[in-house]
């Protein structure tokens, strides 16, 4: 049985005080008691007063992105050591946003999968096509390549604690869904991908999310499907009433 996750991408908004009012905001909501996974994505400055906040509670802190090295001459990068040492668990992979702006190729998205993999992170490994993919019908050839070159390397006991998050550039931001139906055609896509690379029992256990512009509108359909595993939140997550009723729609609060 997969554990469900939602997970709150803040990308970089927040300062440290918002930060701190928006995570308080949220703990006062509910207590989040549930059989899911919940996590959040503050930016680097603001991990230390998140991680404080988020002590006792079931609420679990992500990294937004990591260096591919673990230490040394790397200027203004932050390692895996460091996301564990400032309370992380989970480090946010290849968003489309870092592929697109700050020209990340599948070979040093790799890199990051495999040292996030070795040093107790769970990655959350983006992909996504591109709207003139999709348009040309080329959205599982796009999906594959990815898969294949962030993946390579890898066997199945490294991979244990890899999360795919499947996010369509062309949604990220824009208000539009691929809608439930087409989400849980590529999520079966990328589940049976993963079973041919690696087996029935790891395609079986690995959780398979989806993101771009999901509101409380369209997160219970999404969740209704049977490969759609939790849901990768951005703007909605940054507003503790919006990124809260995702959740309810979603899951028991234990309310």
């Amino acid at each position: 049985m997969r554990q469900p996750i939602i997970v709150g991408n803040w990308k970089m908004n927040m300062v440290i005080s918002a930060s701190s009012k928006l995570i308080e905001e949220l703990l006062d909501t509910s207590d989040f008691r549930g059989s899911f996974d919940l996590v959040v994505a503050p930016p680097f400055t603001s991990l230390s007063v998140v991680n404080n906040s988020i002590k006792g509670s079931n609420i679990k802190l992500a990294g937004q992105n990591m260096a591919s090295k673990l230490e040394g001459a790397q200027t203004g990068e932050v390692s895996a050591t460091m996301l564990k040492d400032a309370g992380c668990d989970y480090v946010i992979l290849g968003h489309s946003e870092r592929r697109q702006h700050q020209d990340e190729s599948d070979e040093l998205i790799n890199k990051k999968v495999f040292i996030a993999c070795e040093n107790a992170l769970n990655a959350i490994f983006c992909i996504g096509e591109s709207f003139d993919d999709q348009k040309k019908g080329k959205t599982y050839e796009v999906l594959e390549g990815q898969l294949l070159a962030g993946l390579k390397g890898l066997n199945e006991e490294q991979l244990n604690s890899l999360l795919i998050a499947y996010e369509p550039i062309w949604a990220i931001g824009s208000g539009h869904t691929a809608g439930a139906n087409k989400v849980q055609e590529v999520h079966s896509f990328i589940r049976n991908w993963l079973k041919n690379s690696f087996g029935k029992n790891f395609a079986e256990r690995a959780r398979i999310i989806y993101g771009g512009s999901v509101d409380s509108k369209i997160s219970s359909s999404l969740m209704e499907q049977p490969d759609v595993d939790g849901l990768l939140v951005g703007g909605a997550s940054l507003k503790s009433k919006s990124f809260y009723d995702i959740i309810k729609l979603s899951f028991e609060t234990g309310d």
